[in-house]
């Protein structure tokens, strides 16, 4: 089962910006993108644009969750490490998302570690002024509830595909999830750097599982490697057969 975006984050980027603004204007109809200069710009200093590079730690599992970090560019992994040192990949996520928003539900420690995949550049909202605008703001609140309503549906849909699916069918929901298919925006065509021991950590098998699917759905067309690699809407056949 795919998840069909909800609602999209830069919306909800769109509200903080032009509430922490002395003037609102009225925006022309269509996509609202996230203007981060205006934001920087704007009341307040509690807020920045870091760079990261790849493989980077944003933040790491047991720091003190103090902000909520919107994605500007580049991709995440989400990860989480047991008491014995294994390591599980949760999440894989992309620009106009969020991280650490567990902070504002009263969360006072990372529960996993955000690692930049690619360079990046991520948008740090230190929690006080997130909600200081999040009570300011009430439109701006019942959007930013229901993208994380939307990212609740997410991990259910996550734990279903885990406990009831193949592998194959997980692989081929988790390309077309990083590819963004069903997204309001435009899909993102080419996939992030993300390795076949990546996509094995995520859907929980073995990588030579990983390489034996992918060049199945490359001979299938569902796939096609050119620069980097690049999924097809095809490979929604895969998801929804039985």
């Amino acid at each position: 089962m795919i998840m069909i975006g909800l609602l999209s984050s830069g919306d909800v980027m769109q509200g903080i910006a032009s509430s922490s603004q002395k003037k609102s204007k009225r925006k022309p109809e269509g996509k609202l993108v996230f203007d981060a200069q205006a934001f920087l710009d704007s009341a307040g200093v509690s807020r920045k644009v870091i760079q990261y590079r790849k493989s980077q730690k944003i933040y790491s599992q047991g720091e003190p969750a103090t902000s909520v970090i919107y994605i500007q560019e580049g991709g995440v992994k989400l990860s989480v490490v047991n008491e014995v040192g294994k390591e599980a990949v949760v999440a894989m996520l992309g620009p106009s998302d969020f991280i650490g928003e567990g902070c504002l539900a009263g969360q006072e420690i990372r529960m996993g570690t955000a690692t930049a995949i690619g360079p990046a550049a991520v948008l740090v909202i230190e929690k006080k002024e997130m909600m200081r605008v999040l009570h300011a703001e009430h439109s701006l609140s019942d959007r930013f509830m229901a993208y994380i309503l939307s990212r609740n549906i997410r991990v259910e849909e996550d734990l279903i595909d885990q406990l009831f699916n193949s592998s194959e069918k997980r692989l081929a929901r988790t390309l077309l999830l990083l590819a963004r298919y069903g997204k309001e925006s435009q899909p993102q065509k080419m996939l992030p750097q993300v390795s076949q021991e990546m996509l094995a950590e995520m859907i929980g098998t073995t990588r030579s599982r990983v390489n034996f699917f992918m060049n199945k759905f490359r001979k299938l067309g569902f796939i096609h490697y050119n620069g980097g690699l690049q999924v097809h809407n095809s490979l929604l056949s895969v998801v929804l057969h039985d």
